[in-house]
């Protein structure tokens, strides 16, 4: 950790330990996981009383961000507002990227007793979940496969593109489940399919050539590449079923889009 990030988290520390509101902080982000350059900001989240919360919530104030901390060019803090019931919802039920935002969190100060068996419950993969996201995240492979000879046969770019994007996405998705790794959602989606250690040999080469040269050709490459990997379980109703109940119906039961779990 660079030392300008050091004392900016000591900063925080100085300035947030005082308030009785506030029952935890947590460092997270770029800087907690290592993955920080010279002039990277420092994320953090707040653990607040049920009480703040609430009122933050209701106010639609639960951002912090200021640059007072600092004192390198460029350099900024942002926080989120939390409460320890929204930490045991996550640990409960939270989505995949919702647990990976707390994976390796530097704790900066806690008044909370059980944080620490409950920051390991969030960073857990959810075994029991394992099963049906894979045959969720294979409904969405198959459909983007699909949708890319459409894109092709219609000379859309638009659609290539998007379409494109979905299948190295779920392509994606399939591997890190595989692993039993979180989904840190976008941003760090190429690093962490990168430092997984069980995927096909010329996995990442065929996910950039395909994002730099989105075609049919080089999509069914890297379809090949995925679906030759390891038996990947059958879906009884047959994808297309399943794609229209989890994405075109999803709406009529309020559950969230796949891409999101």
């Amino acid at each position: 950790m660079y030392e300008h990030h050091k004392k900016t988290i000591e900063k925080l520390i100085h300035h947030f330990e005082k308030d009785p509101n506030v029952l935890a902080l947590l460092i997270g982000g770029s800087v907690a996981k290592g993955y920080a350059k010279e002039n990277s900001d420092v994320d953090f989240i707040l653990v607040v009383t049920d009480e703040t919360f609430n009122d933050r919530k209701q106010n639609h104030d639960l951002f912090y961000w200021s640059g007072e901390f600092c004192d390198y060019e460029g350099g900024y803090v942002d926080g989120k507002f939390t409460s320890l019931q929204f930490l045991k919802d996550v640990a409960e039920r939270g989505s995949e990227p919702a647990r990976f935002a707390f994976c390796d969190a530097i704790e900066g100060f806690s008044k909370i007793e059980e944080l620490e068996p409950l920051l390991q419950k969030i960073t857990t993969y959810p075994e029991n979940e394992q099963k049906q996201k894979i045959e969720s995240f294979y409904t969405q492979f198959e459909a983007a496969r699909w949708y890319v000879n459409e894109a092709e046969k219609r000379n859309d770019k638009y659609l290539m593109m998007h379409i494109v994007s979905s299948l190295v996405l779920f392509g994606g998705r399939l591997i890190l489940a595989h692993n039993k790794v979180l989904y840190p959602y976008h941003k760090w989606f190429m690093r962490k399919l990168s430092e997984v250690k069980n995927k096909p040999v010329d996995f990442m080469q065929l996910t950039d050539r395909l994002l730099s040269e989105p075609n049919k050709e080089n999509a069914e490459s890297f379809c090949k590449c995925v679906l030759e990997f390891t038996q990947w379980p059958e879906i009884k109703e047959g994808w297309p079923n399943r794609f229209m109940i989890e994405s075109e119906w999803n709406w009529m039961n309020g559950t969230a889009p796949i891409a999101d779990l």
